[in-house]
C-alpha cells in the first residue's frame, strides 16, 4: 500500500483527502478514490510538477489537482501599474 494525499485549492476553500491505494496506483487512480469535484480542474501535478494520469504514485507523494488562473498575471500587474500600486 502507498500512502498518497490529493487537494485542491481554490481562494475561498481548501479540500484534502489522504488515500491508501495498492502498490501501482495511478494518478488517475488517486484523484477518482479522493471523491473531490473536478469541474474546473485544467491539470494534474505531483509535488507542483505536471504529470500524466497513468503515472504511478510512490509513498507520501502529493496529488494536486490544478485549476485555471482567475485572471492573466500580466494583465493584472499592467493593471496595478496604471493605477499606481505595487503587487
Amino acid at each position: 500500500m502507498v500512502k498518497v494525499t490529493v487537494v485542491r485549492a481554490s481562494p475561498r476553500r481548501c479540500e484534502q483527502c489522504v488515500l491508501e491505494l495498492p502498490e501501482g496506483a495511478t494518478v488517475d487512480d488517486a484523484v477518482r478514490a479522493s471523491g473531490i469535484a473536478l469541474e474546473g480542474v485544467v491539470g494534474i501535478a505531483v509535488f507542483g510538477e505536471r504529470v500524466a494520469a497513468d503515472r504511478v504514485l510512490r509513498e507520501g507523494e502529493r496529488v494536486e489537482l490544478l485549476a485555471g488562473l482567475i485572471a492573466d498575471p500580466k494583465d493584472a500587474r499592467r493593471n496595478r501599474a496604471r493605477q499606481g500600486r505595487r503587487p
